[in-house]
């Protein structure tokens, strides 16, 4: 890409700065009604997961029945409605989902931490490397937090995670379009 055409980029997204300013706020009400109500956030959240695997089981159907020469087509339509009907119990049972999604998360933290930690300590010999070790520390520490708290914890955790996010992207999209609306 050359220089001019990252010029032009720049200056047509500085145009569109109310765009990013838009989208910034309307993250931001969206992360703080999901904050207002954890439950609700966690099902929709849970919903979500069930669809994108509904999605995902009926796309691989497909695939199975459309590349018949590689691998076999039964083993991919079964792999299919496996995975479309792990997505249906979802919605079946948004409860015994939202538990199991929740203690796979506190484990995933927990592991993801201590692997952090481990990459820390190994680099000790470059700057910056106790920034690691506390970033582990305390993502292993939200695992274990969560771990404890399950099963219970369940109907708010997942909740607080997409409260979080949809919070810091509309930040983030609110800052952006503002430092686009001065750099115009």
């Amino acid at each position: 890409m050359s220089v001019t055409s990252d010029n032009a980029i720049r200056a047509e997204l500085r145009q569109k700065w109310g765009w990013f300013l838009a989208l910034g706020l309307l993250l931001l009400a969206f992360g703080l009604i999901a904050a207002a109500n954890l439950l609700v956030a966690t099902v929709a959240s849970v919903f979500w997961v069930g669809i994108m695997m509904i999605a995902g089981g009926v796309l691989a159907i497909v695939h199975a029945f459309s590349v018949r020469t590689w691998g076999s087509t039964i083993l991919g339509v079964l792999a299919g409605l496996l995975y479309a009907v792990a997505g249906i119990f979802v919605f079946v049972n948004p409860a015994v989902a939202t538990a199991a999604i929740t203690i796979t998360v506190g484990l995933l933290l927990i592991v993801v931490g201590l692997v952090r930690l481990v990459i820390g300590l190994q680099e000790r010999t470059t700057e910056g490397w106790g920034w690691v070790v506390i970033g582990g520390i305390i993502t292993a520490l939200a695992g274990v937090v969560i771990v404890a708290g399950w099963p219970g914890n369940s109907v708010w955790v997942l909740g607080i995670f997409l409260a979080v996010d949809l919070l810091t992207q509309g930040v983030t999209y609110t800052a952006l379009a503002l430092a686009m609306k001065k750099s115009a």
